[in-house]
């Protein structure tokens, strides 16, 4: 849920700073009052499209930012819905909850809460953060839309999306885990069908595939490669290439230590000396040792240095060996490798995989009539599952259409027809083509109007009955639907009465299991909010700006009044008062 909002400079708004509750909160104020910049400052930290316009007169920059808290929402909720690698599979549907998708980006809550920031330079560039980590206008978006819904506009709803209809309906049908199955089974019948399209290609492309990897193979198992054996032969090419240098640092070095006046004999005559001063004071005694020990020491590694440089012997037929099967183990990581300075596990990997491959491709009329079997068997059975599931969709449907219908009738849209639309993909009665969520295109219709066609979601005109018809929509869905924050913008745009007061009714019931954040100018919506922010215009200092402050008491009775008769009379404040206590008690 948001728990707060920092506005700075963002169109009329120079400072505001918001802290929001749970349950619902109604935004009133008068005409012009910059109710819906506040709404448009939340849709732009969401992600929502702006331009340089927005930012207030004489300043550089707009500012946004918000506080949602998440809670500990697993990051490893159920995925299978990924495992199915089709061109069918959407982006959006990567990530199933907020916490998820954090958890994929490498995000951290703090207490299971995130704080996301957004800035609009006079410039036009953008800045996005969420937590302490940058994103791109894109993933903000994204993130998001496990958030907040506004509705009222044609932007940032969930409903609005033809490719979420399906995840709601099954919701709704009680249907995820049985689709999650289908999933599963509808990824292992794609494998199947990969495998069976390989066994089943034309002669001459399987025959030449067949050479490639038996030439691989045979050339791979010729070299009779070791683990790491190029790095070996690398230290070695090097070392017998640098022969003469490496020689002269050896004599160098033996010289240094045995020659007549070097390190050992210096140190040898040092030795005696050291025991002649401990007959003199026996308090040189570990000194004396610790000579003795080096003098051993030294002349051990001068001995080793010295049988070290007589074996040293220069063998060009062993550096021409060692080059020549660096080149080849060069050449065959060219041909099977990366690169070739990959490292030469690469080679032998692929030879496994030749292996894996020639056993596919060579497995025989036997194999290919028994995977032709399996295959088909297993067509029939997602075939099957997949009819069951349209079936429950189709009666899930059909029950949701009239919920929905009914909701919307109480909601001063009586007439409005609302269809879930569940068609088969086109297919042929041998080959049905199926989808990892099975053979269902679905999408949600509605009619506002008696007589008029059934039309999208998206098509509907009027922002006062997109706001009811997603009230009517999470209504249904509030207890499948996962984002938590409802904005609704022109919700009483062309109602009254009795309409209103269902409306706020259905605010009311609906905020018990989510935040509702409502625009409103009616009193008889307002009355049912648990809390009430009242925007407000003015002018300082020569300029115009909008303020925001929470209104409670005999405070919100005032603007309850205002609401009702323009004016806190003595007879509108009373009838704000019985109203108030009536819905909402002081």
């Amino acid at each position: 849920m948001l728990e707060d909002l920092t506005i700075k400079d963002f169109a009329l708004i120079d400072s505001v700073s918001i802290e929001f509750s749970k349950g619902f909160t109604v935004l009133s104020g008068e005409t012009g009052a910059g109710k819906s910049i506040l709404i448009g400052a939340l849709s732009f930290l969401l992600g929502g499209k702006a331009d340089a316009r927005v930012i207030r007169a004489g300043t550089h920059e707009a500012t946004v930012s918000g506080t949602f808290f998440i809670g500990d929402e697993a990051s490893d909720v159920k995925n299978t819905e990924r495992a199915a690698h089709t061109a069918e599979t959407d982006q959006d549907e990567e990530a199933q909850s907020a916490g998820e998708w954090l958890a994929v980006h490498g995000i951290e809550t703090d207490d299971g809460r995130i704080l996301l920031r957004r800035t609009l330079r006079d410039s036009g560039k953008s800045s996005a953060w969420i937590g302490s980590t940058p994103v791109t206008r894109a993933d903000l978006a994204s993130f998001s839309s496990f958030l907040v819904d506004i509705h009222g506009q044609h932007e940032h709803q969930s409903l609005m999306k033809v490719a979420q209809h399906r995840k709601f309906l099954d919701a709704h049908a009680g249907i995820i885990d049985e689709v999650n199955k289908f999933t599963v089974q509808f990824a292992a019948l794609v494998e199947k069908r990969k495998l069976l399209e390989q066994l089943t290609s034309s002669n001459e492309e399987r025959a030449r595939r067949i050479e490639m990897y038996q030439f691989a193979l045979q050339e791979i198992s010729d070299a009779k490669l070791k683990i790491d054996e190029d790095a070996q032969l690398a230290d070695e090419e090097n070392k017998l290439s640098s022969y003469e240098k490496l020689y002269a640092d050896v004599e160098a070095v033996s010289g240094a230590l045995s020659n007549d006046g070097a390190a050992v004999a210096l140190l040898k005559q040092a030795c005696r000396d050291a025991a002649h001063a401990l007959e003199m004071d026996k308090s040189l005694s570990n000194l004396d040792a610790r000579i003795e020990s080096a003098f051993y020491e030294l002349s051990d590694i001068a001995e080793e240095f010295a049988a070290y440089k007589s074996k040293l012997v220069y063998d060009p037929h062993r550096l021409s060996e060692v080059q020549e099967r660096l080149s080849l183990i060069y050449n065959l990581k060219k041909k099977y490798a990366s690169s070739p300075s990959a490292p030469l596990s690469e080679v032998l990997a692929y030879a496994e995989e030749a292996q894996q491959n020639l056993e596919h491709l060579g497995a025989g009329s036997t194999d290919k009539a028994a995977l032709e079997k399996e295959t088909a068997e297993l067509e029939k059975r997602v075939y099957m599952a997949a009819k069951a599931l349209s079936e429950k969709r189709k009666a899930a449907g059909a029950h949701m259409s009239k919920e929905v219908e009914a909701v919307l009738a109480l909601l001063g849209m009586k007439g409005t027809c609302f269809s879930v639309h569940v068609a088969e993909k086109p297919g042929t009665d041998a080959i049905q083509k199926c989808g990892p969520y099975g053979m269902d295109d679905i999408e949600f219709l509605i009619s506002a109007n008696p007589g008029s066609p059934l039309l999208p979601l998206a098509r509907i005109a009027s922002g006062g009955e997109l706001s009811r018809v997603m009230l009517a929509l999470k209504t249904i869905f509030a207890s499948s639907d996962t984002v938590q924050t409802l904005v609704f913008d022109e919700i009483d745009t062309g109602i009254g009465g009795e309409v209103a007061v269902s409306v706020g009714s259905h605010l009311k019931n609906l905020a018990k299991n989510k935040q509702i954040l409502c625009i409103t100018h009616l009193a008889s919506i307002a009355v049912y909010a648990d809390n009430q922010i009242k925007i407000e215009k003015g002018v300082d200092d020569g300029k115009t700006s909008s303020h925001c402050r929470i209104v409670a008491g005999e405070e919100r009775v005032k603007e309850i009044a205002r609401m009702l008769s323009g004016e806190a009379s003595n007879e509108s404040l009373e009838h704000a008062r019985s109203m108030l206590q009536k819905f909402r008690e002081l």
